[in-house]
């Protein structure tokens, strides 16, 4: 297993990898919209949506992929009601290629954020 780290993400906020890749496979941890100085970004769905993406295209790079390597995300939100927001950044971000994917809504999120995305990804 390898541990994988770039500073064009946030640092973990506890004991855990930004992604480990075992293999062929990447699997990262949940991004929240932190900047890659540790700053939360504030503000509406859209704004921390846009973050948490920018957070996981570094971390894919970082791990020698990109997107059209992921082949599944899960979404955790606070309120699915910006469902609708979130599917768009979502689909902007990963464009014609497809990954499976589940959503869940839940209670609570680190630092109060709104969304949080992890994903796995495969390198042939």
């Amino acid at each position: 297993m390898e541990q994988i780290s770039t500073n064009q993400a946030p640092a973990a906020i506890g004991p855990y990898a930004q992604a480990v890749k075992i293999g062929q496979f990447v699997y990262t941890s949940g991004q929240i919209p932190l900047t890659a100085d540790g700053t939360f970004v504030e503000g509406s769905i859209e704004d921390q949506i846009t973050q948490v993406l920018a957070n996981l295209d570094a971390v894919l790079t970082a791990a020698g992929c990109g997107r059209s390597d992921v082949v599944k995300a899960t979404i955790f939100m606070t309120n699915l009601a910006d469902f609708d927001k979130v599917n768009q950044a979502y689909g902007t971000f990963f464009g014609d290629h497809r990954p499976a994917r589940s959503t869940v809504q839940v209670a609570g999120l680190p630092r109060g954020a709104q969304v949080e995305i992890e994903l796995v990804a495969y390198q042939a």
